[in-house]
């Protein structure tokens, strides 16, 4: 295995355990020193293929999925490992669908709702990319519902109202 920090192919696996359909691994680069975490799961035939909106086939791109989540979720205070729960959730979801070719808004629909119950704001960047908002009324149009459900409430300091400081007892103002 490559060490993904100084690319040598010289490692020791440190731990191994199940994770869901797959083994998880630990493993120490002996070059550098560095820890990190492989996953090894069984390819299982038929692959899923997924149906583009132009109507072309490609093969389902775990790696190109998770992309897309870190980056509606960059910065957001989620864990990569709920990341990857909800990544194995998706994809248990679509095999359960018995299935060999999914279309792409089929996925995208699974990821917006995992995402609508784990981040509000990752939900709102993932809809803004996968739906391809054209102006801003489209996007408020998918933002709406949430705010009538009365949607998390801002951290303090970030947004909100702003209101005077309450007096302290004692201090006479």
């Amino acid at each position: 295995m490559e060490c993904p920090f100084c690319r040598q192919d010289n490692d020791k696996v440190v731990d191994s355990r199940a994770s869901g359909p797959a083994i998880r691994r630990r493993r120490k680069c002996l070059a550098c020193g560095r820890r990190y975490t492989t996953y090894e799961r069984a390819e299982s035939e038929p692959r899923l293929r997924v149906i583009k909106k132009d109507g072309s086939r490609e093969a389902y791109d775990r790696a190109k999925l998770r992309r897309g989540l870190l980056l509606a979720l960059h910065k957001r205070p989620v864990p990569t490992s709920r990341i990857d729960e909800m990544l194995q959730e998706v994809e248990d979801e679509l095999t359960a669908r018995g299935q060999q070719e999914i279309p792409s808004r089929a996925i995208g629909d699974l990821v917006m709702e995992k995402l609508r119950k784990e981040d509000q704001v990752a939900y709102v960047r993932f809809a803004s990319v996968y739906r391809n908002f054209k102006d801003v009324s489209e996007f408020v149009h998918e933002v709406e519902p949430m705010l009538k459900r009365g949607g998390a409430a801002p951290a303090p300091g970030k947004g909100g109202p702003r209101t005077a400081p309450e007096p302290r007892p004692g201090s006479g103002t």
